[in-house]
């Protein structure tokens, strides 16, 4: 029964080791890159209907006449600059595409706190990002039509180039108009609003044709080839890529849109494209029934990316007015944020498994931060308060060590009586136990509790924007990357070896030898997880020695102590 601490500290340095190797698996080498997986060949029941546009398909009687991808207009465009608190926005003239989207209350970089992180993007070394919609017409004749509905390469007109929030406005409106030769005029509207990540986009169709007019809004997020480097800022260890809902959660990466297209009809929902801490989604009415699909297209000899949604139908007779309504979310994955908006939109902040665990947790840190002002100190109450919370559990595992402490000399003593035989010597164990009323796994039982947290503690600040780059004390400056200077990965591994000192020492030399090793593996492990993680077990440490070592002294003064 001696060796069962030993094998729970193996099996826990075993699930540290396997998070490690997941570690590993995200920093080696990287992937066959998209670029090369897209140029693969395709399988069969995929060549039938190649999707060659970057403009979503019209119903089919109007298939054959959406012009070739080469054949757009030429029209020069510009760029139309808007300025909120939260948002800083590049818009296209062609097609009213969100070319660039920046967010100047999430720096870049902790150390550049006036540069902010740039979310989307045309930039073609990094991957191109970008935000797009438009309109196509269910046209059922010959002809162009795009002379017919606006989509992302028709060129508007702006009334100006430059627009701002300014102090005590809390909306903006930002208009754009498309006219065609019959008559046709397409206003679309973009609405920013204080405080607010997320833009309503609408297109209103103004008919002043002499024919009835019948077309649907697309909606579309395009994403280049993930591009690791220095200047990259994608993370290696979350998941980038394109994700939906439909009741539920899904990600579609981006290889699999080229063997697996989405192609279905869904009632709400979202689409969004998803890096670590940010995400952009296109959100439609609740109750709007919408077509969904993903496609691969080439430019610069280069795949691109889309995930989008076409919505149903929309008549508008000579004269009259009709409208189309989205809303695009463009910002960090806050999560009280994201399921006000739509149903299930916070599940882009992936906890893996642990989900039903590390959100009440999150739940429970956001709540102390509400208080502390600061996430490090918000991670040592939380600690406290979950050791608490297993205090009794812990209490009892103390106890059974200290009592196996003071028994000792007898164990040895057996030992020595029955040599070899170890069916004896057990048996003989077992009786002393019973005798002593000594649980042998009782110090099994609060780390095998810790193992769910541990990991649900490192999902949670590895995902949680509201973590990334917070500051704590001293020289810790991002409770979720690692800490610079390994400090506190080295005082984690001192306190597992003052915590070892206070239990029993394994009999056998080689466990003993095993044992005074595990605090040195474990922080060469600890030294790559977030800082954050590494204080969590750090104050555990600490909390789990005073309680040890109070109860300890209390067994050895009395060994009859309950």
């Amino acid at each position: 029964m001696e060796n069962q601490r030993l094998l729970l500290y193996v099996s826990l340095a075993l699930v540290i080791y396997l998070i490690w190797m997941a570690w590993e698996q995200d920093y080696g080498p990287a992937p066959t890159p998209s670029s090369q997986i897209a140029s693969q060949k395709l399988p069969q029941a995929n060549k039938a209907r190649p999707r060659t546009s970057d403009v979503p398909e019209a119903p089919a009687a109007a298939r054959r006449h959406e012009p070739p991808p080469g054949a757009r207009p030429t029209a020069s465009t510009q760029r139309i600059h808007v300025v909120t608190d939260v948002l800083n926005v590049d818009i296209d003239t062609r097609g009213g595409d969100i070319r660039r989207a920046a967010l100047p209350t999430y720096p870049a970089e902790a150390d550049a706190p006036k540069t902010p992180f740039v979310l989307l993007h045309d930039n073609a070394k990094l991957g191109v990002y970008i935000a797009q919609s438009g309109l196509i017409h269910d046209a059922t004749t010959e002809g162009n039509t795009e002379d017919l509905a606006p989509s992302h390469h028709a060129v508007y007109t702006a009334r100006q180039k430059e627009y701002s929030l300014r102090k005590g406005q809390d909306e903006l409106h930002v208009p754009l108009t498309w006219r065609s030769p019959t008559g046709m005029i397409v206003k679309k509207v973009f609405t920013f609003r204080r405080g607010k990540f997320l833009v309503d986009v609408m297109h209103r169709v103004v008919n002043r044709s002499h024919q009835a007019w019948s077309g649907r809004q697309y909606r579309q997020l395009r994403h280049g080839p993930i591009i690791q480097g220095k200047s990259s800022t994608h993370s290696p260890q979350t998941y980038t890529g394109a994700a939906y809902y439909d009741g539920k959660y899904e990600k579609i990466p981006f290889e699999d849109m080229q063997s697996e297209p989405l192609d279905r009809v869904i009632r709400g929902g979202w689409v969004a494209m998803l890096q670590h801490y940010f995400v952009s989604a296109w959100v439609p009415g609740p109750d709007e029934r919408d077509f969904y699909y993903t496609n691969v297209v080439h430019e610069g000899g280069r795949p691109e990316y889309i995930i989008g949604l076409s919505s149903m139908g929309l008549k508008v007779a000579p004269g009259e007015t009709g409208a189309f309504h989205a809303q695009l979310y463009v910002g960090p994955t806050l999560q009280d944020r994201l399921g006000n908006i739509a149903k299930g939109l916070d599940l882009v902040v992936d906890y893996g498994i642990l989900t039903v665990l590390a959100k009440p947790l999150f739940w429970a840190l956001s709540k102390i931060h509400d208080i502390v002002g600061n996430w490090g100190w918000a991670i040592v109450i939380l600690t406290m308060l979950i050791k608490l919370a297993f205090y009794k559990l812990s209490e009892t595992s103390y106890k059974s060590m200290a009592k196996m402490r003071t028994v000792q000399p007898r164990m040895a003593g057996l030992r020595e009586r029955y040599g070899d035989d170890r069916q004896k010597m057990n048996q003989a164990l077992m009786d002393l136990y019973k005798k002593e009323k000594i649980n042998p796994l009782g110090g099994c039982l609060p780390i095998v509790v810790q193992i769910p947290v541990f990991i649900s503690l490192y999902w949670m600040l590895l995902e949680s924007v509201e973590l990334r780059q917070a500051d704590f004390i001293f020289w810790i400056h991002d409770l979720s990357s690692r800490d610079p200077y390994f400090i506190l990965p080295l005082l984690m591994g001192v306190s597992m070896f003052v915590q070892q000192r206070l239990n029993p020492t394994p009999p056998d030399p080689i466990q003993a030898k095993v044992m005074m090793a595990l605090p040195l593996v474990f922080t060469i492990f600890f030294a790559f997880f977030p800082s954050g993680l590494v204080l969590y077990w750090l104050v555990n440490n600490l909390l789990s020695i005073a309680q040890q070592w109070a109860i300890t002294r209390r067994m050895e003064a009395n060994p009859k102590a309950a």
